[in-house]
This record gives C-alpha cells, structure tokens and sequence, in this order.
C-alpha cells in the first residue's frame, strides 16, 4: 500500500443537472450516458494522481442500484483506491439528488482500470498510494479484488465457456 514514496489521492467532484437528452424514454439516464461520466471523471481522477497520461484499461463491473431522473442533480465521485506497479483502479460513485428536497440517493458505483502511458506510448510507473483511513484500506481492499477479477477475466482463453454457459 505504500511501497517507496506514497501519494494521497483526492476525489475528483463533478456536479451537473439531467438534462432530457441524457435521457431514454422511461426519463432516466441512459446507464451508457453515466458510463461515460465516470470514465472521464476517473481519468481525470487517475491523472491528478500519477500526473501522467493515462488510458482506460478496462471496466470493472458497474452496478447501477437506482435511476436518475430527468432535473435531477448528478453528483459524480471519483478517486484512486488502488496502485499496481503501472496500473491504478479508480472507484466511482454517483449520486442521484432532488434539487427541491434535498433527498440524496447513491445510484451507481463502479471501479475502473487505468494503465499510466509514459512519452514512449508504453506503460510508465506510478505512485505507491498511501491508505491511511478505514475506509481508504477498505477502499484499497476492494480495489485489490476487482484487480485480481479483472486479471482472471484477462487471462481467460477467448473461446474459454464463462460460468454458467
């Protein structure tokens, strides 16, 4: 967790209003609409950390648990919970908020994978993360979990039958 000189990371913030275009017919986010907020909220999130160009790596399972509406406020959170030796999972939460009553309501949250890219164009070094709070090691924790997932997932022979198949 902190390995050689360890960096904080920050959460990166983005706060804007669902508009009907971001919508599907239902008046909800389309679920690609909040994908895409939380990939470049997560880079941002990824950049500001090892101050380097980074590309997403890959998606780690998102889980949207509540809609957000049409006029609602679309809170996004994003921050680096875990460092490999190139590689950093960012975790992303969103919030949906009543702008009349205040009421806030977690709707999605997610982990992405992003590989720092140096001048060469190939993966460069990043940060150790420092984790010194109960939930920044809970947050490494589960950060470990969805590197290892995503790992197997990698290393699965294309033609390979997943569970359940």
């Amino acid at each position: 967790m902190t390995n050689g000189t360890a960096r904080e990371s920050q959460w990166v913030v983005s706060v804007q209003t669902a508009f009907p275009n971001m919508a599907n017919p239902l008046g909800t986010l389309f679920g690609g609409h909040v994908m895409q907020l939380m990939d470049v909220g997560a880079s941002i999130a990824a950049q500001r950390f090892c101050r380097q160009a980074v590309v997403t790596a890959s998606t780690e399972p998102i889980d949207f648990r509540n809609p957000i509406h049409v006029g609602e406020i679309i809170e996004l959170k994003c921050r680096v919970a875990w460092t490999g030796r190139t590689s950093m999972i960012v975790r992303c939460e969103v919030h949906g908020e009543n702008p009349l009553t205040g009421e806030r309501r977690l709707c999605t949250i997610g982990h992405l994978n992003f590989v720092a890219i140096g001048p060469d164009g190939r993966p460069t070094p990043v940060p150790a993360l420092s984790v010194s709070t109960e939930m920044e090691r809970h947050h490494w924790e589960t950060g470990a979990r969805v590197r290892e997932d995503s790992e197997r997932r990698r290393d699965r022979k294309v033609d390979e039958p997943t569970s359940g198949s």
